[in-house]
């Protein structure tokens, strides 16, 4: 696949050429119409609410439901993040059953295991650093369901090379997969994973019945354990002695939109903190992507350290945009999004029946 892009310009041609009318029906094929757009809200470059306003210039709510749900749930997992805050790092609701160890299948993490469609996901996850939703289920479900490997080393693998990572969709996510969230857990055979990758592949250790599956036979090809040792490669930053202006826009790597409080006149300052990378690490090509996205934001200064460092310069108000991971002190700006939901939700649907009402009283 292609590489992404990180000009401000052709991102916002990107989101307002995209034709969402066949998403609904083709979105859990590989080779379906999404719109490559999370890579942008992740970082914070756009937002759920900026993707909802440009979608609703050109289609009714009703036309475009299933891709706007798919924005709530982006909005769903960060109210559950900002509510449970690290509990999220561990099995939330239900304990992961059968869980034999930690790590993940080294054929898998390799790309070398007996099915074809997933070595090259993979491949395209290290090379690109994406990889489509549906097979990101579908290699969660192998590693937690079927290996019986624990979630969250591989939920910080796969963070760890994704472009568009976004920890409390990722943790998330992985957890829904395991029965963590639910109770349920989510398995996938042969057939489907060939309906929707549109590939013919068979004698591997998905092509069985699901009641066969279910059984929690030993894979043999999955039993070899690879250990999930992720670094984070430290940046250098060249940190002013002192700040022009008296107060301070603060960005990071979740927020990142050259537009925000774009009129005021302040210190840009991109805040690196080490100590967020390494409990949350990312690859060096996945910090090439957010740096070269930071370059859309006008005479932006480089700041590598922690808050309590950078707050000494600051002469004036600090201003920030909320998330959890933030743990700063000043002016904070709520995050963009589609309502004004937050709390504990027990269920997306519970949140989206909200959500869409606060949509609809909106638009009428």
């Amino acid at each position: 696949m292609n590489e992404f892009t990180y000009a401000y310009d052709e991102i916002i041609d990107l989101l307002e050429s995209y034709d969402v009318k066949n998403y609904a029906r083709t979105r859990n094929f590989l080779d379906g119409d999404v719109s490559y757009l999370s890579p942008y809200i992740s970082r914070g470059v756009i937002s759920t609410r900026s993707v909802y306003d440009s979608l609703m210039k050109r289609y009714s709510l009703e036309k475009v439901e299933k891709f706007v749900q798919e924005l709530a749930w982006r909005d769903y997992w960060q109210s559950q993040w900002n509510y449970h805050g690290t509990k999220i790092n561990r099995d939330l609701n239900f304990n992961q059953e059968a869980t034999k160890q930690d790590g993940m299948p080294a054929s898998l993490m390799e790309a070398r295991s007996s099915i074809g469609v997933f070595n090259e996901a993979i491949k395209d996850l290290y090379n690109v650093g994406y990889m489509h939703n549906h097979m990101r289920m579908y290699v969660a479900m192998s590693i937690c369901n079927i290996a019986s490997y624990h979630w969250y080393e591989p939920a910080r693998w796969m963070y760890y090379h994704l472009l568009d990572g976004d920890w409390a969709s990722n943790a998330l996510s992985w957890q829904w997969v395991a029965a963590c969230l639910n109770g349920r857990k989510y398995i996938a055979n042969q057939e489907n994973i060939n309906k929707y990758c549109r590939v013919d592949e068979g004698d591997n250790f998905l092509d069985k019945t699901y009641r066969d599956l279910t059984r929690y036979d030993e894979v043999e090809e999955l039993q070899e354990l690879s250990t999930v040792d992720l670094k984070w490669k430290p940046i250098s930053g060249d940190n002013p002695n002192a700040l022009k202006h008296d107060d301070s826009l603060i960005y990071n790597y979740y927020n990142l939109d050259p537009k925000w409080r774009s009129g005021q006149v302040a210190n840009r300052i991109l805040l690196i903190e080490p100590k967020v990378f390494e409990a949350y690490p990312v690859s060096e090509r996945v910090m090439r992507f957010f740096m070269n996205l930071s370059k859309n934001i006008d005479d932006l200064i480089i700041f590598v350290g922690d808050f309590a460092e950078l707050k000494k310069l600051c002469r004036g108000e600090i201003y920030y945009r909320q998330h959890p991971l933030n743990n700063y002190v000043g002016v904070e700006d709520k995050r963009e999004s589609l309502s004004s939901l937050e709390g504990n939700y027990s269920s997306f649907f519970k949140f989206w029946k909200q959500c869409k009402r606060q949509l609809l009283e909106e638009r009428n």
